[in-house]
């Protein structure tokens, strides 16, 4: 079985607030630990009530500190925010915190909306367009620094933080085959253009120092429970925000609600079904048969899992299920 990872937004859901979000991804990065999952990512989103990530790299020290073997990062850091020295040395922070288990994701999209990016930056002078330029910026301040150099990232310098390529589109794909990096795709969100974009990575790539061979994780909503009906009632949530977000208002994680897809328009349930498609929801049985499906269509080397719950014992016990199926497939390859 290929690895599982786990992108947490440390959702928000409805009847609580962001610090008790932040302390539920805490205790789920250890049940993660745990379970045997390869990597704990978070992602930064702006000027959304309903994840509390935002501070990403600060939020990412808050849940490593109670793990010991899982690695921790950005899926993503959405760079046009940002300075790529100022990246460079939160996430040397973090790796000279916990050296050897810190991954840097890094995506082009701002992660909000136009105003809020604009408040973010103060300026509209970084944009999508110098992408590329600030990525090998940043990845330049993880070399060691040489003699006479003016600027460096400190901590950063000389640590070992890979850098990933997210995206949603066929940019991401082709930037990360040119710098012969590895490659994340958004297909729990945007899986229009999934089969296309990984095409065209493992066409291009050019190895690196960095990666010998094309390497692709894809993201994948898993809502698992006892039965396929008790899943689908937890998938209702993820349902709700997302017609919510797409309705331009965006809010806390509702919580679940008997029939709600099927009382929606059939636009909505169209919209739902485009966006959502990479999700597995159901009982052991139809998570066993979905991860089957899906490895078996894609050829993923790893999958990135995320599941918006309400509840999080329910959350909890949702990455269980998929960690035991995981396992026995394991046992019987």
């Amino acid at each position: 079985m290929i690895p599982l990872s786990v992108l947490d937004l440390s959702p928000v859901p409805e009847g609580s607030d962001a610090g008790q979000a932040l302390r539920n991804s805490a205790d789920l990065a250890r049940h993660a630990d745990s379970l045997g999952y390869n990597r704990y990512w978070m992602a930064e989103h702006h000027n959304m009530p309903g994840i509390a990530s935002a501070a990403t790299a600060v939020a990412l020290a808050h849940v490593a500190h109670g793990t010991s073997r899982i690695r921790i990062g950005a899926g993503g850091v959405m760079l046009p925010n940002h300075a790529p020295l100022a990246i460079a040395e939160q996430f040397g922070t973090l790796a000279s915190l916990y050296p050897g288990r810190v991954d840097l994701g890094l995506g082009r999209a701002p992660g909000s909306d136009q105003v809020t990016a604009h408040a973010l930056r103060r300026t509209l002078q970084g944009d999508v367009d110098s992408f590329p330029q600030d990525v090998m910026e940043l990845m330049a301040y993880f070399r060691p620094a040489q003699p006479g150099q003016r600027v460096q990232a400190v901590p950063g310098a000389g640590l070992d933080v890979p850098v990933w390529i997210l995206g949603s589109s066929t940019y991401g794909a082709q930037l990360a085959a040119a710098l012969g990096l590895p490659y994340a795709f958004a297909s729990h969100f945007a899986p229009g253009s999934m089969e296309e974009a990984v095409a065209i990575y493992r066409e291009r790539f050019r190895p690196s120092g960095h990666l010998e061979r094309p390497y692709v994780m894809l993201g994948v909503n898993v809502h698992a429970a006892e039965t396929d009906a008790a899943a689908r009632l937890l998938f209702s949530s993820h349902q709700q925000a997302f017609v919510n977000l797409r309705s331009g208002r965006p809010g806390k994680l509702p919580a679940p609600q008997e029939g709600f897809f099927e009382g929606l328009d059939p636009y909505a349930q169209a919209m739902i079904r485009n966006s959502l498609s990479v999700s597995i929801v159901g009982g052991p049985d139809t998570v066993r048969q979905g991860l089957r499906d899906l490895v078996a269509r894609t050829g993923a080397d790893e999958l990135m899992v995320t599941g918006q719950i309400h509840d999080h014992a329910a959350r909890k016990r949702s990455f269980a299920i998929l960690a035991e199926v995981a396992a026995e497939r394991a046992v019987a390859a």
